[in-house]
């Protein structure tokens, strides 16, 4: 007899940041999120973020580093990384503004997308796309 499927959870999503401290402080003025932890060797953070946690760690980082040494970027500075997190908000232009006006480097400013959602695009100061967006509109 075969066991039931097991439906994992998304626990994590982990940012990989040059300043651990710097990059929770920035999020939570940013985007509005409270720091739920900051871990006394500055290798750790977590925000308040519902049930999945939005998590820092130093891009160079023993535990994933593998055989290379180092966590692989981008080549060039303005690409876009492999990932991209995209908070969303009932005031899209307003949480736009916050996260400009504390520090988020502006890609787009928000839009209408032809899919229903209004949506904009900044940077953190490690190079990580941020969308601001709505929910999709059906």
């Amino acid at each position: 007899m075969a066991s039931a499927a097991v439906k994992p959870l998304l626990g994590y999503t982990i940012l990989y940041v040059t300043d651990v401290d710097k990059a929770a402080a920035f999020y939570a003025a940013a985007f509005g999120y409270a720091v739920r932890r900051l871990d006394q060797s500055h290798k750790w953070a977590e925000l308040e973020s519902g049930a999945t946690t939005i998590a820092f760690t130093p891009l160079h980082q023993r535990e994933t580093d593998g055989l290379s040494g180092q966590v692989q970027l981008p080549d060039a500075a303005g690409a876009r990384g492999p990932v991209e997190i995209c908070f969303i908000y009932e005031d899209v232009d307003a949480a736009y503004r916050r996260a400009v006006d504390n520090g988020a480097v502006p890609v787009s400013a928000p839009e209408e997308k032809p899919w229903g959602q209004k949506s904009g695009f900044v940077r953190d100061m490690d190079g990580n796309v941020v969308r601001i967006g709505s929910h999709v509109r059906e």
